[in-house]
Protein backbone atom coordinates (compact mmCIF):
# COMPACT_ATOMS: atom_id res chain seq x y z
CA UNK A 1 0.00 0.00 0.00
CA UNK A 2 1.40 3.38 -1.03
CA UNK A 3 -0.40 6.31 0.61
CA UNK A 4 2.36 8.84 -0.04
CA UNK A 5 3.43 9.11 -3.67
CA UNK A 6 6.44 11.12 -4.77
CA UNK A 7 6.72 11.84 -8.48
CA UNK A 8 10.11 13.56 -8.18
CA UNK A 9 13.16 12.32 -6.33
CA UNK A 10 13.82 14.26 -3.14
CA UNK A 11 17.34 15.61 -2.62
CA UNK A 12 18.15 13.92 0.69
CA UNK A 13 21.90 13.86 0.06
CA UNK A 14 21.88 17.60 -0.54
CA UNK A 15 20.91 18.00 3.12
CA UNK A 16 23.40 15.42 4.39
CA UNK A 17 25.93 17.99 5.62
CA UNK A 18 23.30 19.79 7.68
CA UNK A 19 22.11 16.42 9.00
CA UNK A 20 25.72 15.54 9.90
CA UNK A 21 26.02 18.71 12.00
CA UNK A 22 22.73 17.93 13.77
CA UNK A 23 23.79 14.33 14.44
CA UNK A 24 27.21 15.31 15.77
CA UNK A 25 25.64 17.90 18.09
CA UNK A 26 23.07 15.40 19.37
CA UNK A 27 25.65 12.66 19.96
CA UNK A 28 28.14 15.02 21.64
CA UNK A 29 25.36 16.43 23.82
CA UNK A 30 24.39 12.88 24.80
CA UNK A 31 27.97 12.04 25.79
CA UNK A 32 28.25 15.27 27.80
CA UNK A 33 25.01 14.46 29.64
CA UNK A 34 26.20 10.90 30.28
CA UNK A 35 29.55 12.21 31.59
CA UNK A 36 28.01 14.86 33.86
CA UNK A 37 24.73 13.34 35.06
CA UNK A 38 25.43 9.68 34.43
CA UNK A 39 22.89 6.89 34.20
CA UNK A 40 20.55 6.26 37.11
CA UNK A 41 20.85 2.49 37.48
CA UNK A 42 17.76 0.83 38.88
CA UNK A 43 17.58 -2.09 41.27
CA UNK A 44 18.12 -4.58 38.43
CA UNK A 45 21.68 -3.31 37.88
CA UNK A 46 22.65 -1.47 41.09
CA UNK A 47 21.13 -3.94 43.54
CA UNK A 48 18.81 -3.06 46.40
CA UNK A 49 15.16 -3.34 47.34
CA UNK A 50 11.98 -1.88 45.84
CA UNK A 51 8.66 -1.93 47.71
CA UNK A 52 5.53 -0.74 45.90
CA UNK A 53 2.73 0.46 48.21
CA UNK A 54 -0.81 1.48 47.20
CA UNK A 55 -3.05 3.52 49.52
CA UNK A 56 -6.83 3.90 49.38
CA UNK A 57 -6.28 7.68 49.47
CA UNK A 58 -3.38 9.97 48.60
CA UNK A 59 -0.16 8.55 50.02
CA UNK A 60 1.12 10.56 53.04
CA UNK A 61 4.73 10.65 51.83
CA UNK A 62 6.01 12.98 54.59
CA UNK A 63 4.45 10.79 57.30
CA UNK A 64 5.88 7.68 55.64
CA UNK A 65 9.39 9.15 55.70
CA UNK A 66 9.10 9.86 59.44
CA UNK A 67 7.82 6.35 60.14
CA UNK A 68 10.56 4.63 58.13
CA UNK A 69 13.30 6.51 60.01
CA UNK A 70 12.59 4.32 63.02
CA UNK A 71 13.99 1.23 61.24
CA UNK A 72 17.69 1.10 60.28
CA UNK A 73 16.79 -1.09 57.28
CA UNK A 74 15.27 1.96 55.59
CA UNK A 75 18.27 4.27 56.05
CA UNK A 76 18.73 6.34 52.88
CA UNK A 77 15.45 5.07 51.39
CA UNK A 78 13.71 7.26 48.81
CA UNK A 79 9.92 7.48 48.47
CA UNK A 80 8.43 8.63 45.17
CA UNK A 81 5.02 8.59 43.54
CA UNK A 82 4.44 5.73 41.14
CA UNK A 83 2.05 6.85 38.43
CA UNK A 84 -0.56 8.37 40.76
CA UNK A 85 -0.78 10.15 44.12
CA UNK A 86 -2.13 7.08 45.94
CA UNK A 87 0.71 4.77 44.89
CA UNK A 88 4.37 5.07 45.90
CA UNK A 89 7.63 3.19 45.53
CA UNK A 90 10.15 2.84 48.35
CA UNK A 91 13.69 2.32 47.01
CA UNK A 92 16.59 1.17 49.17
CA UNK A 93 20.15 0.51 48.10
CA UNK A 94 20.53 -2.07 50.86
CA UNK A 95 19.00 -5.52 51.14
CA UNK A 96 18.10 -7.55 54.20
CA UNK A 97 21.07 -9.53 55.52
CA UNK A 98 18.81 -12.33 56.69
CA UNK A 99 16.87 -14.56 54.35
CA UNK A 100 14.33 -15.10 57.12
CA UNK A 101 13.32 -11.44 57.13
CA UNK A 102 10.29 -10.60 54.98
CA UNK A 103 10.74 -7.06 53.69
CA UNK A 104 7.02 -6.80 53.09
CA UNK A 105 6.23 -7.61 56.74
CA UNK A 106 8.90 -5.16 57.93
CA UNK A 107 7.40 -2.43 55.72
CA UNK A 108 3.88 -3.13 57.00
CA UNK A 109 5.10 -2.84 60.58
CA UNK A 110 6.98 0.39 59.87
CA UNK A 111 4.03 2.03 58.07
CA UNK A 112 1.41 1.32 60.72
CA UNK A 113 -0.78 4.33 61.36
CA UNK A 114 -0.20 5.96 57.94
CA UNK A 115 -3.57 4.89 56.52
CA UNK A 116 -5.07 1.94 54.64
CA UNK A 117 -2.70 0.43 52.12
CA UNK A 118 -1.48 -2.79 50.54
CA UNK A 119 1.99 -4.00 49.58
CA UNK A 120 1.80 -4.65 45.84
CA UNK A 121 5.36 -5.60 45.01
CA UNK A 122 8.67 -6.38 46.66
CA UNK A 123 11.77 -6.73 44.46
CA UNK A 124 15.14 -7.62 45.96
CA UNK A 125 18.37 -7.82 43.94
CA UNK A 126 21.75 -8.38 45.55
CA UNK A 127 24.69 -6.14 44.56
CA UNK A 128 26.59 -9.06 43.02
CA UNK A 129 23.59 -10.14 40.93
CA UNK A 130 23.01 -6.52 39.85
CA UNK A 131 26.64 -6.18 38.77
CA UNK A 132 26.42 -9.42 36.78
CA UNK A 133 23.21 -8.26 35.10
CA UNK A 134 24.87 -4.97 34.15
CA UNK A 135 27.88 -6.77 32.64
CA UNK A 136 25.67 -9.18 30.72
CA UNK A 137 23.50 -6.30 29.51
CA UNK A 138 26.50 -4.45 28.08
CA UNK A 139 27.79 -7.70 26.58
CA UNK A 140 24.43 -8.38 24.92
CA UNK A 141 24.52 -4.94 23.25
CA UNK A 142 28.10 -5.43 22.03
CA UNK A 143 27.40 -8.93 20.72
CA UNK A 144 24.29 -7.69 18.93
CA UNK A 145 26.29 -4.93 17.22
CA UNK A 146 29.06 -7.40 16.29
CA UNK A 147 26.54 -9.85 14.85
CA UNK A 148 24.93 -7.06 12.82
CA UNK A 149 28.35 -5.99 11.49
CA UNK A 150 29.11 -9.54 10.29
CA UNK A 151 25.64 -10.03 8.79
CA UNK A 152 25.55 -6.78 6.83
CA UNK A 153 29.16 -7.19 5.63
CA UNK A 154 28.32 -10.69 4.35
CA UNK A 155 25.04 -9.66 2.73
CA UNK A 156 26.17 -6.36 1.20
CA UNK A 157 29.69 -4.94 1.44
CA UNK A 158 31.95 -3.72 4.23
CA UNK A 159 31.00 -0.06 3.59
CA UNK A 160 27.34 -0.92 4.11
CA UNK A 161 28.25 -2.75 7.32
CA UNK A 162 30.23 0.18 8.72
CA UNK A 163 27.47 2.61 7.74
CA UNK A 164 24.83 0.54 9.54
CA UNK A 165 26.97 0.22 12.69
CA UNK A 166 27.65 3.97 12.77
CA UNK A 167 23.90 4.56 12.49
CA UNK A 168 23.19 2.10 15.33
CA UNK A 169 25.81 3.64 17.62
CA UNK A 170 24.30 7.04 16.76
CA UNK A 171 20.82 5.82 17.77
CA UNK A 172 21.89 4.12 21.01
CA UNK A 173 24.01 7.12 22.05
CA UNK A 174 21.14 9.58 21.65
CA UNK A 175 18.70 7.22 23.38
CA UNK A 176 21.05 6.85 26.37
CA UNK A 177 21.54 10.62 26.46
CA UNK A 178 17.77 11.14 26.58
CA UNK A 179 17.43 8.56 29.37
CA UNK A 180 20.14 10.29 31.41
CA UNK A 181 18.60 13.72 30.72
CA UNK A 182 15.18 12.84 32.14
CA UNK A 183 16.66 10.68 34.91
CA UNK A 184 14.92 7.39 34.11
CA UNK A 185 15.94 4.27 36.01
CA UNK A 186 18.05 2.03 33.79
CA UNK A 187 16.78 -1.50 34.32
CA UNK A 188 16.14 -4.64 32.30
CA UNK A 189 13.13 -2.99 30.61
CA UNK A 190 15.37 -0.22 29.27
CA UNK A 191 17.91 -2.79 28.09
CA UNK A 192 15.14 -4.63 26.24
CA UNK A 193 14.08 -1.33 24.65
CA UNK A 194 17.67 -0.60 23.53
CA UNK A 195 17.93 -4.04 21.90
CA UNK A 196 14.56 -3.42 20.23
CA UNK A 197 15.89 -0.11 18.88
CA UNK A 198 18.85 -1.98 17.37
CA UNK A 199 16.50 -4.31 15.53
CA UNK A 200 14.09 -1.58 14.42
CA UNK A 201 16.79 0.78 13.18
CA UNK A 202 18.65 -2.03 11.39
CA UNK A 203 15.47 -3.18 9.67
CA UNK A 204 14.86 0.35 8.39
CA UNK A 205 18.47 0.67 7.24
CA UNK A 206 18.51 -2.72 5.49
CA UNK A 207 15.38 -1.84 3.50
CA UNK A 208 17.00 1.39 2.32
CA UNK A 209 20.26 -0.44 1.52
CA UNK A 210 18.39 -3.10 -0.47
CA UNK A 211 16.82 -0.41 -2.59
CA UNK A 212 20.17 1.36 -3.04
CA UNK A 213 21.81 -1.89 -4.15
CA UNK A 214 19.02 -2.51 -6.66
CA UNK A 215 19.43 1.04 -7.95
CA UNK A 216 23.19 0.59 -8.32
CA UNK A 217 22.71 -2.64 -10.29
CA UNK A 218 20.08 -1.07 -12.59
CA UNK A 219 21.86 2.25 -13.10
CA UNK A 220 25.39 1.52 -14.28
CA UNK A 221 26.27 5.03 -15.42
CA UNK A 222 24.48 7.24 -12.88
CA UNK A 223 26.00 8.98 -9.88
CA UNK A 224 25.72 7.25 -6.52
CA UNK A 225 24.20 10.38 -4.96
CA UNK A 226 21.33 10.34 -7.47
CA UNK A 227 20.82 6.62 -6.91
CA UNK A 228 20.62 7.10 -3.13
CA UNK A 229 18.12 9.96 -3.51
CA UNK A 230 15.97 7.83 -5.80
CA UNK A 231 16.18 4.79 -3.53
CA UNK A 232 15.31 6.68 -0.34
CA UNK A 233 12.42 8.42 -2.11
CA UNK A 234 11.02 5.06 -3.24
CA UNK A 235 11.14 3.69 0.32
CA UNK A 236 9.85 6.88 1.92
CA UNK A 237 6.18 5.85 1.76
CA UNK A 238 6.93 2.56 3.54
CA UNK A 239 9.18 4.31 6.08
CA UNK A 240 6.53 6.95 6.84
CA UNK A 241 3.73 4.41 7.35
CA UNK A 242 5.86 2.06 9.46
CA UNK A 243 7.24 4.81 11.68
CA UNK A 244 3.87 6.52 12.22
CA UNK A 245 2.01 3.32 13.09
CA UNK A 246 4.80 2.16 15.41
CA UNK A 247 4.97 5.58 17.05
CA UNK A 248 1.22 5.55 17.61
CA UNK A 249 1.37 2.20 19.41
CA UNK A 250 4.40 3.10 21.53
CA UNK A 251 2.95 6.53 22.39
CA UNK A 252 -0.25 4.83 23.54
CA UNK A 253 1.84 2.56 25.80
CA UNK A 254 3.73 5.61 27.09
CA UNK A 255 0.55 7.53 27.92
CA UNK A 256 -1.72 4.76 29.18
CA UNK A 257 0.52 1.75 29.88
CA UNK A 258 1.23 2.73 33.46
CA UNK A 259 4.39 3.58 35.33
CA UNK A 260 5.68 0.03 35.17
CA UNK A 261 6.52 0.31 31.43
CA UNK A 262 7.13 4.06 31.35
CA UNK A 263 10.91 3.70 30.91
CA UNK A 264 10.50 1.04 28.21
CA UNK A 265 8.01 3.12 26.20
CA UNK A 266 10.01 6.36 26.53
CA UNK A 267 13.20 4.67 25.30
CA UNK A 268 11.35 3.21 22.32
CA UNK A 269 9.80 6.58 21.46
CA UNK A 270 13.21 8.21 21.26
CA UNK A 271 14.69 5.21 19.42
CA UNK A 272 11.99 5.05 16.72
CA UNK A 273 12.31 8.76 15.88
CA UNK A 274 16.12 8.69 15.86
CA UNK A 275 16.27 5.31 14.08
CA UNK A 276 14.04 6.50 11.24
CA UNK A 277 16.12 9.65 10.88
CA UNK A 278 19.45 7.79 10.93
CA UNK A 279 18.50 5.26 8.25
CA UNK A 280 18.06 8.18 5.83
CA UNK A 281 20.44 10.90 6.97
CA UNK A 282 23.22 8.92 8.68
CA UNK A 283 23.60 5.47 7.14
CA UNK A 284 23.03 6.46 3.49
CA UNK A 285 25.42 9.47 3.33
CA UNK A 286 28.22 7.38 4.86
CA UNK A 287 28.28 5.33 1.64
CA UNK A 288 29.18 8.54 -0.18
CA UNK A 289 31.76 9.65 2.38
CA UNK A 290 33.44 6.22 2.36
CA UNK A 291 33.89 6.43 -1.40
CA UNK A 292 31.59 3.63 -2.54
CA UNK A 293 32.44 3.23 -6.24
CA UNK A 294 29.59 2.12 -8.53
CA UNK A 295 31.95 1.03 -11.34
CA UNK A 296 34.10 -1.09 -9.01
CA UNK A 297 30.95 -2.63 -7.56
CA UNK A 298 29.80 -3.64 -11.06
CA UNK A 299 33.24 -5.10 -11.79
CA UNK A 300 32.98 -7.08 -8.57
CA UNK A 301 29.52 -8.34 -9.55
CA UNK A 302 30.80 -9.32 -13.02
CA UNK A 303 33.72 -11.25 -11.53
CA UNK A 304 31.39 -13.02 -9.12
CA UNK A 305 29.02 -13.95 -11.96
CA UNK A 306 31.97 -15.22 -14.01
CA UNK A 307 33.16 -17.42 -11.13
CA UNK A 308 29.67 -18.83 -10.70
CA UNK A 309 29.46 -19.53 -14.44
CA UNK A 310 32.85 -21.29 -14.39
CA UNK A 311 31.75 -23.45 -11.44
CA UNK A 312 28.51 -24.33 -13.19
CA UNK A 313 30.37 -25.22 -16.42
CA UNK A 314 32.77 -27.48 -14.53
CA UNK A 315 29.83 -29.08 -12.72
CA UNK A 316 28.04 -29.73 -16.03
CA UNK A 317 31.19 -31.23 -17.55
CA UNK A 318 31.68 -33.49 -14.56
CA UNK A 319 28.07 -34.70 -14.69
CA UNK A 320 28.35 -35.38 -18.45
CA UNK A 321 31.66 -37.24 -18.00
CA UNK A 322 33.68 -34.71 -20.00
CA UNK A 323 36.72 -33.40 -18.13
Amino acid sequence: MEMFKYTNNLNFMGKSKFALVVSVLLVLSSYIILATKGLNYGVDFAGGTVVQVKYTADAPIDVMREKLKSDALFDGASITEFGSADEVVIRMKSTSASVTVDIGDVTREALKGTGEYEIRRVDIVGPKVGSELKEKGVMSLLLAILGILIYVAFRFEWRFAVASIVALVHDISIALGAIALVGLDVNLDVLAALLTILGYSLNDTIIVFDRIREGVVENRTGELEDTINESVTKTLSRTTLTSLTTLFVVFTLFMFGGEIIHSFAFTLLVGIVVGTYSSIFVASPILLWFGFDVKKYHIKLSEKAKREADKQRMRDQFESGVM
